[in-house]
């Protein structure tokens, strides 16, 4: 009896280039090769959402202060975020994906998931569909992307942060097995640092001394997602490209530069973010059940209050009704607050999420 080849898909890992700081210096010429910062600035308490590559040399990343960016570098420049100038761009390049392929699933505005194993243009290489859709992106928006090209979403990912920026890494079938074992464990994606430095304690440093425990043994230590560990370290990671992923949720918040001490100036800020809500909930088109408000104090103490009603909001005046009601079970008539945040979720266009269907072709794998 003939034993059937085995089944390969085709998946492609596109991330844009320090999003972000690469638009703004693609539209500011004289931005172009200085350390520059796209984010709150360091005197409003901001974060950094995007640093160019140019500050990532001085240890400049997202999610860190601004007060230390500037610090680690006294003459990065600072640009406020233009999220609209970004989703703009984010279309264009989605349009872009869509040209080679239907199975796309986005997880941010600059990087997405594409299974080519069939494509509008029965390309057999997939690798030749990652150089063209790099070059397209560039020639229509005069930005770079890096790409990873691999036999599934994890190895995809991971090989498309190999020749950042502009790069272009394959892991072929074969070698995929082995080039996990060889990837140290702060690099496999869905290791976070907390969890890395636990298992260096545990002596695992790399795939291969991963590789050596049993997923009882991992999930113990690590609990579910010990079970993910186990099969990625060997190359297998079975989950679909998912287009039109659902959205969970819709929010805006906002830090200040001084605490608001009193109702009245926590209210007005409130009725900004409020406002900035309903502007997204409208380009969104979509309305939801559930609210939540999120309040840090000036100690950075942070608390959530939620709550779920009857019928959908989407008015800012039945956004502020619920955010009042919330608002009135926290301590902001004694304490002083550092941050605001409204999320709207149960959305109205969250649908059941069942697997999508594709299609694992019987064929060999081009490069």
């Amino acid at each position: 009896m003939t034993s059937q080849p085995q089944l390969i898909r085709k998946i492609i890992h596109v991330d844009m280039d320090a999003f972000f700081a690469s638009v703004e210096q693609r539209d500011q010429p004289h931005y172009r090769g200085l350390p520059l910062v796209v984010g709150g600035s360091p005197d409003q308490r901001g974060v950094v959402a995007a640093a160019s590559y140019e500050a990532r040399q001085y240890g400049i990343h997202s999610a860190m202060p601004s007060r230390t960016a500037i610090q680690r570098c006294p003459h990065v420049i600072f640009v406020r975020p233009r999220f609209h100038v970004y989703q703009e761009v984010s279309d264009k390049i989605r349009e872009i994906f869509h040209r080679f392929t239907d199975l796309v699933e986005p997880l941010s505005l600059d990087e997405a998931y594409l299974d080519v194993t069939e494509n509008k243009f029965a390309m057999p290489s997939a690798t030749l569909i990652a150089k063209e859709i790099k070059q397209c992106i560039f020639e229509e928006t005069n930005l770079t992307a890096s790409a990873g090209v691999s036999i599934n979403k994890f190895l995809a990912k991971t090989a498309s942060a190999v020749n950042k920026p502009n790069g272009l890494f394959l892991i072929p079938p074969d070698q995929a097995e082995s080039y996990v074992e060889k990837l140290a464990i702060e690099k496999f994606y869905g290791v976070g640092q907390v969890t890395a430095e636990k298992m260096r304690n545990a002596g695992v440093f790399t795939g291969a001394d991963l590789k050596k425990w049993s997923e009882i043994d991992l999930v113990k230590r690590f609990g579910k997602v010990g079970s993910f560990y186990f099969h990625i370290v060997r190359g297998h990671d079975d989950r679909p490209v998912v287009p039109n992923r659902i959205r969970k949720s819709l929010g805006a918040e906002e830090s200040f530069a001084e605490d608001l001490i009193d109702r009245h100036s926590i209210i007005s800020a409130l009725e900004e973010i409020a406002e900035t809500l309903k502007r997204r909930v409208d380009s969104s088109e979509t309305s939801g059940r559930t609210l939540t408000l999120k309040v840090k104090y000036g100690d950075y103490q942070q608390v959530t209050r939620s709550r779920t009603v009857a019928a959908s909001i989407y008015e800012v005046g039945e956004i502020m009704k619920v955010a009042l009601e919330l608002l009135h079970s926290t301590e902001i008539d004694h304490r002083h607050v550092r941050l605001l945040g409204l999320a709207l979720s149960n959305l109205d266009c969250e649908k059941e999420e069942g697997q999508q269907g594709y299609v694992q072709l019987t064929i060999d794998f081009k490069y």
